[in-house]
């Protein structure tokens, strides 16, 4: 995808063309899907996940120079808030990188 369009691109022309692709090969895909984070149980606010694939990965699109700290912070915020364990943030900026995160909620045992 990111051969086809070249680079410079704004971030929704890449989102777009990757939700295309991927329903391509079968996936469901939510695009802009609302999640509402929850702070003692009760909703505080909500994130826009750019792509939920499949309702079981969580994927943050960049258009950047390069990916950042904030950006891996972001993802993984998303990623405890929405109860989802698997996230990829990609960049699509001048050259292609990904991140896959996964967060484990602890369980935490009475003894």
């Amino acid at each position: 995808m990111h051969n086809r369009l070249g680079q410079s691109f704004q971030e929704k022309v890449y989102e777009n063309a990757l939700v295309e692709e991927l329903k391509a090969i079968g996936l469901f895909v939510d695009q802009q899907k609302p999640k509402t984070v929850l702070y003692g149980g009760k909703p505080v606010g909500d994130f826009i996940a750019d792509l939920l694939v499949e309702r079981s990965v969580v994927v943050e699109l960049k258009a950047n120079r390069t990916i950042d700290r904030s950006h891996d912070n972001q993802l993984l915020n998303y990623l405890k808030s929405s109860g989802i364990e698997v996230g990829l943030l990609i960049n699509l900026g001048e050259s292609i990188q990904v991140k896959q995160k996964i967060f484990t909620a602890k369980v935490n045992k009475s003894v």
